[in-house]
């Protein structure tokens, strides 16, 4: 079910706005009072934290006028243009209103010298100024983070939950709100009384206010909520902590946000579902509400007739119909993959295999189970090992490879490596497993057994432009095969980082000038590298127009140095360490399956169908002349079934343009006598043609060399 706090996409709507308001208001007041909330908790906390924001908000303003008078600043637009304002008074929405009425009206968030800034927070000095709207990536993060804001005030406010995180969604879609209820489980019926709530906020143009506190002023504030109360204490002692407020909500947030909360012109709430407390299955067990807002209904209404779209077509549905794929309770996470499934998996490695020949590849198969001394060594055990399947063998403790990358060190690492030998590209679709809590499985785009088309680079720095071009332009060849579109972001050096800066620099530089001469638009992530090494990021984007995370192109100084890896340089007396590239095209197997699936709406290419011919004789008298094109069509290596009912040709054809077979053969007295067979093409229905067995054996090996 899909609730929006406007209904006019689900019925037309006559009521004015305040009246519509009346009405949900009341109904969600009727709903609410059947569920128990803690009114002291609520009567006591939220009075607290705005009284204590309203304080320290007014000793931060006091102080910033005391501090130096309104000195003249430059603000520089990213055209060139420079603006006049003031120290401390002039802010990033008072510079957008000079530029264009209609650039305010929708300016949603601002980057002042590459750092994300209120739009209504006043500037600190001289500064380059970038102005973003909700058709960019940091319009829209924000505005979705914001809608969480909007989302945790109404949930707190009739449930007296505790709230624990807000963030917009990892996909750039949307936003969710995780909570504490004690009992109470949230579902479908819940959401008008949600949505009123925000609509409420809406209409009352809340500004989103920012604060910083102390560690004690924070702890003070949210003392009534142990989970804020653990995050404030686990914050690095030297980070700035942030408070924003809009109406009644004051949230531990480290922001920024939009101006107020009238920006949000449509908003739903999606669903509702379990969660854990930090990921953590033996901590508390929390709901998560899942919403999406835009600017407009227009958008709105938009995305709920792309997510009917999108159900129609899901791979946990279209898998069972056309026997690709199943799960079972005795192996959660763990999918079969039936025949005709896994013709599919397998001509996907295939694809891969065939690149990986033609781009000096080498194929390894590395363990799939270490002793957890390999994980201490690679640092997984302090920072993954909640994610791994452990078990115990001869009092020793191992685990399961969550990931490739430590066991491809040993590889490299078990004799004397020599310069001429780089790059070194080792390739490999080890079994994979990670123990995911059993709420967060999906399908196949969320599993605990998986393989990868993993391979890891190892190279020298100099060698890094080339072997980053290298895998730009696979990622370019094989998306151009699926018809995706994608995105490229450059993630720079992080606040936190492994190494020296010359290295970081010049790493940089290298995948800079990679980007640039793949020919493909891309972005710059400031500090969102990771903290072993900068990376490039790259989402695709599917006939439904929804993105997903898939190839990954990492550069890595850490795992080198953990495991001492060196090679003899051209003096031989001479050691260096080498890069390590972490890379892969399809990513997860399962999980690119299963957005094929959906990307192609069950209707698989030629190349890739795990279904691609059928033959279908007229009447029994034709049937061994079917046989014999069918063993052809085998012989020469595709996928080819008969139908031999005594069915009417009629439901043979029905039957199989249902089954989506690409190419239905059909086979009479006519054709027997000829040698040929009728040709009716699945995406062309109603074609049809005759074409001898030769013809048709050529045909499909042009498309299956064209990738149709």
């Amino acid at each position: 079910m899909l609730c929006a706090f406007s209904t006019s996409f689900r019925r037309r709507s006559l009521f004015p706005l305040s009246r519509l308001l009346s009405l949900r208001l009341f109904a969600a007041a009727a709903m609410a009072s059947s569920h128990p909330k803690d009114e002291s908790y609520l009567q006591k906390a939220i009075p607290k934290r705005i009284q204590l924001f309203e304080a320290i908000k007014s000793q931060q303003q006091l102080a910033q006028l005391k501090l130096v008078p309104s000195e003249p600043i430059k603000i520089t637009l990213p055209n060139g243009t420079v603006k006049e304002g003031k120290k401390w008074v002039s802010s990033p929405m008072d510079i957008a209103k000079e530029i264009s009425k209609s650039l305010a009206s929708n300016a949603l968030i601002s980057s002042v010298n590459g750092v994300l800034w209120d739009m209504t927070r006043p500037l600190e000095g001289d500064c380059e100024l970038k102005i973003f709207t909700f058709d960019s990536d940091e319009g829209r993060d924000t505005f979705w983070h914001s809608s969480a804001h909007i989302l945790g005030q109404s949930l707190e406010s009739i449930y007296g939950c505790k709230l624990c995180i807000g963030p917009c969604t990892t996909r750039g879609e949307g936003f969710y709100y995780d909570a504490f209820y004690g009992d109470l489980g949230l579902n479908d019926d819940h959401f008008k009384e949600v949505e009123a709530g925000a609509l409420k906020a809406v209409a009352e143009k809340q500004p989103f206010e920012r604060i910083e506190v102390t560690r004690e002023q924070a702890l003070e504030m949210f003392s009534d909520n142990n989970f804020k109360v653990e995050i404030i204490r686990d914050l690095p002692a030297d980070k700035t902590i942030t408070v924003y407020r809009c109406g009644p909500l004051v949230d531990l947030c480290r922001g920024p946000h939009i101006p107020n909360t009238s920006f949000v012109k449509a908003f739903a709430c999606l669903k509702a579902s379990s969660a854990y407390w930090r990921g953590n299955k033996d901590r508390e067990s929390l709901q998560r509400v899942y919403g999406i807002s835009y600017p407009d209904q227009k958008r709105l209404k938009e995305y709920i007739r792309q997510l009917e779209e999108a159900k129609k077509y899901d791979h946990r549905l279209l898998g069972i119909k056309q026997e690709l794929f199943f799960c079972h309770p005795l192996s959660p996470g763990s999918w079969f993959f039936l025949p005709h499934g896994t013709r599919v998996y397998n001509k996907l490695m295939e694809f891969i295999r065939n690149q990986y020949w033609e781009r000096g590849y080498q194929e390894v198969k590395s363990p799939n189970m270490y002793n957890m001394n390999l994980w201490e060594t690679s640092g997984h055990a302090a920072n993954y090992r909640d994610n791994m399947f452990l078990l115990e063998i001869e009092k020793q403790e191992f685990g399961l490879k969550p990931m490739n990358c430590p066991g491809h060190c040993l590889m490299f690492q078990h004799r004397v490596r020599s310069y001429r030998e780089l790059p070194l590209r080792l390739a490999d679709f080890g079994v994979l497993h990670r123990n995911e809590a059993s709420g967060a499985l999906t399908g196949l785009t969320r599993v605990r057994r998986f393989q990868q088309d993993d391979a890891h680079i190892f190279c020298r720095e100099s060698q890094i432009k080339d072997e980053v071009r290298g895998v730009l332009e696979f990622i370019n060849y094989a998306y151009n095969v699926f018809g995706f579109t994608y995105e490229l972001k450059l993630s720079t050096r992080p606040e936190k980082y492994l190494g020296d800066l010359a290295t970081w620099e010049k790493a940089e530089a290298a995948l800079t000038e990679a980007l640039n001469e793949s020919g493909k638009p891309w972005q710059i992530d400031e500090g969102d590298g990771a903290f072993y090494g900068p990376k490039i990021d790259i989402s695709v984007s599917d006939a439904l127009n929804r993105k997903f995370q898939c190839a990954t192109l990492q550069l890595d100084f850490q795992l080198p140095e953990r495991f001492k890896l060196e090679y003899s340089a051209e003096d031989e007396a001479k050691r260096e360490k080498p890069v390590m590239i972490h890379r892969a095209i399809l990513g997860s197997v399962e999980r690119m399956f299963a957005i094929l699936l959906e990307h192609y709406k069950g209707k698989w290419p030629f190349w890739l169908s795990p279904r691609q011919a059928i033959v279908c004789s007229v009447s029994e008298k034709s049937q061994p002349y079917a046989q014999k094109i069918r063993d052809q069509i085998h012989q020469a290596g595709y996928h080819v079934d008969i139908d031999s009912t005594d069915r009417t040709i009629q439901k043979k054809i029905r039957e199989a343009q249902v089954a989506q077979y690409n190419y239905i053969l059909v086979v009479g007295e006519e054709e027997t006598k000829t040698g040929e067979v009728n040709v009716r093409p699945r995406d062309n229905q109603g074609q049809h043609f005759a074409m001898s067995i030769e013809k048709l054996l050529q045909h499909f090996k042009d498309e299956t060399a064209a990738f149709h």
